[in-house]
């Protein structure tokens, strides 16, 4: 049994790479239609929509800042303009800053709290009036195990995704009764760009750690994503840790 309407669209942010981008690619090759945004790299969304294009599939692509309410509420306008009914959201936009507390500007606080935390919010904000509308729908938000354990020299950072698990967590009881399920992925290591400030010797030590003996990658990641849109609206309110095994 699926649970997504055949004329429905996921929506995914921050999609133009690591995470975002396999979300988006697994769900053209199962031939659901998406609305992606990103910030920069807005010419692999291009490559995005061509490829999809060519199975015949839909994929509206949009540049723009999610943790700017205006960008995200004209993003998933246009998107639902184009496409019609969003059935899912994913929201994976976010940044992050290695570095102690003490050497984290204001600046550098506002940036990463913005990119992670309010642009669920904002993206939130912009779909949920769609999905009451329809009595149907699921919020995924892409986390990290550092939002349930902390990480040193990744404070700002984790704070956020502490920010947004929480978010999670009661945005699930107020849409409940509305049939809208909101979850959120707590990833451990991915193999991603966001990664590449990390030395060959310090993802061996970090993969020494974990059971599984590897980073994850980022299609293990949107499968896990794309079983929990197919899932029943009962599975709702929960922090789905991926690490292999680590925390």
């Amino acid at each position: 049994m699926t649970y997504i309407p055949h004329d429905n669209f996921v929506i995914i942010t921050g999609a133009s790479r690591g995470i975002g981008a396999a979300i988006a690619y697994e769900c053209i090759d199962r031939n659901i239609n998406t609305a992606v945004s990103c910030v920069h790299n807005y010419h692999l969304l291009e490559e995005m929509r061509e490829y999809a294009s060519e199975k015949g599939v839909k994929c509206f692509i949009y540049q723009g800042n999610m943790g700017n309410f205006s960008d995200a509420h004209e993003f998933i306008s246009k998107a639902i303009r184009e496409l019609g009914t969003p059935f899912a959201i994913v929201n994976n936009a976010g940044i992050s800053k290695i570095g102690l507390l003490q050497d984290t500007t204001p600046e550098d606080w506002n940036e990463i709290v913005t990119s992670n935390l309010t642009s669920v919010y904002n993206c939130s904000h912009s779909v949920i009036p769609s999905m009451l509308h329809n009595h149907n729908g699921r919020i995924i938000n892409i986390s990290s195990i550092w939002g349930n354990i902390g990480a040193s020299t990744e404070v700002a950072y984790s704070a956020t995704k502490g920010g947004v698990n929480a978010l999670t967590k009661a945005l699930a009881k107020e849409l409940a009764p509305s049939n809208i399920s909101v979850n959120a992925v707590a990833c451990g290591i991915v193999d991603t760009d966001m990664n590449k400030c990390f030395t060959k010797e310090d993802i061996d030590a970090i993969c020494d750690e974990i059971p599984a003996g590897r980073m994850c990658t980022p299609k293990e990641v949107a499968e896990v994503v794309l079983h929990i849109i197919d899932s029943p609206p009962y599975l709702t309110g929960q922090i789905i840790t991926v690490d292999g095994g680590w925390s």
